[in-house]
């Protein structure tokens, strides 16, 4: 816990009109009130550069769960920066403290009504929660107070490379014109690039979004009638709203519901002020109208998986209005390579909608997407085999319909790898506990009949493991039934490698890391073995760049294997065979994970930041004893 400083009394005073927590915050003011009372939040009190500086000093303090950071003299703009506001789990089950046990109810409610009647002292409550989910419709705000220009904002650059400035926790608000209105309006948190690029200062701004998300279909809908497309980019207002932006809602309902009940009041929003409703609690907002066929370089911008997303067409704002309220707070996080303080973001909704899983996919248990691995790379499933209850489980049946149901559902439809086994084989099996699904799927799978491929679809926008932009394929791994072999945990006395693979490392029971030069191929591996041989007590062989990098930890290890390869083309195997256009192979399956040409690069900091970073945190110091 931190003790407010001396200095931090001024700011505190400067909040006492938002003092008063019942039920939610009204917007970020009182939020960050409430965590200087709970001494959850740091003041940053020194003049700090938002190009670089700010986001190495919240990825710093994110990796060592460290508070929310509120850097109070930011250079080049006058409104201060608050980080890590989510890094850690037990600050978001905080913010949400009043409301979390209700929406888990509801959540519950849907996926089982029965357990209304198990419990029905939850009917008393759970009236109170839905009149906060219609927004509220208001005729002004606090957000209207000030106009000023984009360059006036402050302008975060995350990573060297990076194209420009951008908002990194943007809430970006769209209405489709058949269903305009708030019950159907769409938040998304798409990343805005403000400055760099070929972007008019001032003027223009790049609209980024990856395929999949509501905006794309209203867009399209305003594109196709020849109307204008009208955008309200919201920055800050009540925390609820950022993670309602990145919850995985229905198509026909609003994010706006969600944001109400997780904050625990009804969002206000102010209708006639401009074409589009704006957030009346909003810290800043970004009103204009996306340029009709106008597509400018965006990027490149270092992402979550690990690597810079590459400069590409993306639609363009015409900014028109640019607002900010009394006192106003411009929040930000830093993505990168995984854990980062989006992965909290990631648990979280996870935590909230997991009893959903079985209603919107009967048969399916759970499903785990893997933050280590970038989220979209790999998925693990736990399904159910219900179609012969009257024999032995021998093959996968059922869950190879519901793994084809999992990858037609929103987000998880990006998914390259998903790894899916039966509950009935071991009813306690936890998809958190990485090392043991891996071993339950490895010691159980027949790679001659169970792995089915997608070979020509759509993947994450930010995965450059693909053959081309958003083209890449996909892979089920099913296995169900008794242990087939018993896993190697050391390399066997008698293992030769071919020519220009070396350096083997076991990673977990059963997978083996292999480095091999860029000269040589994963078939030129594969045809040197036979089925029998004792490598294939390995069922999986990963190729990488550096065993050593690779087998350090579990966390490296999931993300070289996922992030770097493509399933239909770095996919191969021991004794492979087509049949009836089924590809399998009798021995190990062979996975390459080397970095390729087409590969975007690694992000990297700078080394000369990373040393200013560190003197912050030396005695004495406002990151002493954080970092």
């Amino acid at each position: 816990m931190l003790k407010i400083p001396p200095s931090s009394k001024k700011l505190h005073k400067n909040f006492k009109s938002v003092i008063g927590h019942t039920m939610g915050y009204k917007n970020l003011q009182a939020c960050v009130q409430d965590l200087l009372k709970h001494h959850q939040l740091l003041l940053f009190e020194e003049p700090v550069d938002p190009n670089l500086e700010v986001s190495a000093i919240q990825r710093r303090v994110c990796e060592n769960r460290g508070p929310a950071i509120l850097f109070t003299k930011v250079k080049n703009s006058p409104f201060p920066m608050l980080g890590n506001l989510f890094g850690t789990e037990e600050r978001c089950h905080f913010l949400f403290r009043d409301t979390l046990d209700r929406v888990q109810q509801l959540f519950s409610l849907k996926a089982d009504p029965t357990q209304l009647l198990k419990h029905p002292g939850q009917l008393l409550k759970l009236p109170r929660a839905a009149l906060h989910l219609l927004p509220k419709k208001v005729k002004k705000g606090p957000i209207l107070a000030h106009s000023i220009k984009i360059h006036q904002l402050p302008h975060q650059v995350s990573w060297p490379q990076d194209g420009g400035a951008f908002i990194t926790l943007p809430i970006v608000y769209t209405e489709s014109i058949a269903q305009p209105g708030l019950q159907h309006a769409n938040l998304g948190m798409y990343r805005i690039q403000l400055s760099g690029g070929q972007y008019v200062p001032d003027e223009e701004i790049g609209l980024h979004y990856q395929i999949h998300r509501g905006i794309g279909i209203h867009q399209t809908l305003a594109t196709e009638a020849k109307l204008p497309f009208r955008v309200n980019i919201f920055v800050g207002g009540a925390p609820a709203l950022s993670v309602a932006a990145v919850m995985p809602m229905p198509e026909d309902m609003s994010e706006l519901t969600f944001a109400g009940l997780l904050g625990g009041r009804r969002v206000p929003m102010i209708m006639g002020a401009s074409p589009l409703p704006i957030y009346a609690e909003a810290d800043f907002c970004i009103a204009g109208t996306v340029i009709p066929g106008k597509l400018l370089p965006e990027g490149p911008f270092g992402d979550h998986l690990g690597y810079y997303s590459l400069t590409h067409d993306y639609p363009v704002l015409k900014v028109e209005n640019v607002y900010h309220r009394p006192g106003a707070i411009w929040p930000f996080t830093t993505v990168g390579r995984p854990p980062q303080e989006d992965s909290t973001f990631g648990k979280f909704i996870h935590e909230l909608t997991a009893p959903l899983i079985p209603s919107v996919v009967p048969g399916v248990r759970r499903v785990h997407a893997v933050d280590e691995a970038g989220v979209h790379p790999l998925l693990l499933a736990i399904g159910s085999e219900r179609y012969t209850p009257y024999k032995p489980l021998t093959e996968p049946q059922e869950i190879l319909t519901q793994s084809l149901a999992i990858l037609g559902q929103g987000q998880l439809s990006l998914a390259k790898y998903l790894f899916i086994a039966a509950q009935q084989d071991n009813p306690h099996l936890d998809l958190e506990n990485i090392p043991a699904f891996f071993e339950h799927m490895l010691s159980r799978i027949d790679f001659r009949r169970d792995v089915h491929f997608q070979t020509q679809t759509t993947i994450d926008t930010l995965d450059y493991s693909g053959h081309g932009f958003n083209k890449g394929s996909k892979v089920v791994l099913a296995a169900v039934g008794l242990s087939k072999r018993k896993l190697a945990t050391q390399l066997p006395s008698n293992l030769n490698l071919p020519n220009g693979f070396k350096n083997p490392r076991v990673i977990l029971p059963g997978i083996l890391g292999i480095e091999g030069a860029t000269s040589q191929t994963t078939t030129d591996f594969c045809q040197v073995f036979k089925a029998h041989d004792p490598i294939n007590q390995f069922p999986l062989i990963i190729i990488a760049d550096n065993t050593n990098f690779l087998s350090e930890s579990l966390r490296n290890f999931l993300w070289v294997t996922f992030t770097r390869s493509n399933p239909a083309t770095d996919i191969d195997g021991i004794e492979s065979f087509t049949q009836q256009k089924h590809w399998g192979c009798a021995g190990s399956l062979v996975i390459d994970a080397r970095a390729k040409p087409h590969h975007a690069p690694v992000l990297m900091p700078d080394p000369a930041i990373e040393k200013r970073v560190d003197a912050w945190g030396v005695q004495g110091q406002p990151l002493h004893g954080i970092i």
